[in-house]
């Protein structure tokens, strides 16, 4: 599928690796339909955008609101051909900690966003892509959601994360092979260390210590280059059913 003169719905469309990818999509020639639970945030990024962005405020676990967010994407694109999941939270928290017990609503919050947030938002999206006039491959949409290498290599205090991020690892296969029936591919990316928001609090120390674990190259990853494999997933057909590591061979120890 080309990115030109086509429409992706962005989660978590206002900041970070959602923001980016918007951008840079918008640069090709696509059109982007951003939601996030930030409202004056993800329309202020829909209007430096211009015309070929609409900012929707939207909880993605709320059907109603999801369903009230991709009509308005219909009314003003037309067509919906795409979806790029980047919305989710972290949370940190030991299983046994100084103050007992992981707290059990915490843990249902981070799988609440993280995975039945995508999920909400992969099947009533496909829903309407399933619609689509396929192309000349028989293609209809594409989807990509975003895991993290938390779900290879989970950190302490990363149980609630981790969990959710394997979720979306997990689903991806099953996902890619009941989909391909409508013409829908599914993919994941499973970032390692990037400059996003979450990053900026941290000090110079522990920025210098995460990128000394980086082999090659040695440093955080870019949102851009997120971007630019979620644009390179959308045109390559043959990517389908599979999670992408891009992490600069990360592989994390304990800590």
């Amino acid at each position: 599928m080309r990115v030109a003169e086509h429409t992706f719905v962005i989660t978590g469309g206002a900041s970070g690796l959602g923001a980016a990818t918007a951008q840079h999509l918008v640069e090709q020639g696509a059109s982007v339909l951003l939601l996030d639970i930030n409202e004056a945030a993800v329309v202020a990024q829909a209007q430096r955008l211009g015309e070929r962005a609409l900012g929707v405020a939207c909880d993605i676990c709320d059907s109603e609101q999801v369903q009230q967010a991709l009509d308005a994407g219909v009314q003003r694109f037309g067509a919906l051909h795409g979806l790029i999941n980047c919305a989710g939270i972290v949370g940190a928290q030991r299983i046994l900690g100084r103050k007992g017990p992981h707290d059990l609503a915490d843990f249902s919050r981070v799988l609440n966003i993280n995975v039945v947030g995508s999920f909400n938002m992969l099947r009533l999206t496909t829903q309407m892509m399933a619609e689509n006039e396929p192309n000349a491959e028989g293609e209809r949409g594409v989807v990509i959601n975003t895991a993290s290498v938390a779900a290879y290599d989970g950190q302490l205090g990363q149980a609630a994360y981790a969990a959710s991020k394997g979720a979306i690892v997990s689903l991806t296969l099953p996902a890619a092979r009941e989909l391909a029936r409508h013409g829908i591919r599914v993919m994941t990316i499973a970032p390692g260390v990037f400059e996003t928001p979450m990053m900026a609090g941290m000090t110079e120390e522990v920025r210098a210590s995460l990128c000394a674990d980086v082999p090659f190259p040695p440093r955080l990853g870019q949102a851009s280059e997120y971007a630019a494999l979620a644009q390179h997933i959308i045109e390559n057909t043959m990517l389908n059913g599979e999670v992408i590591r891009i992490d600069g061979a990360l592989r994390m120890g304990i800590k």
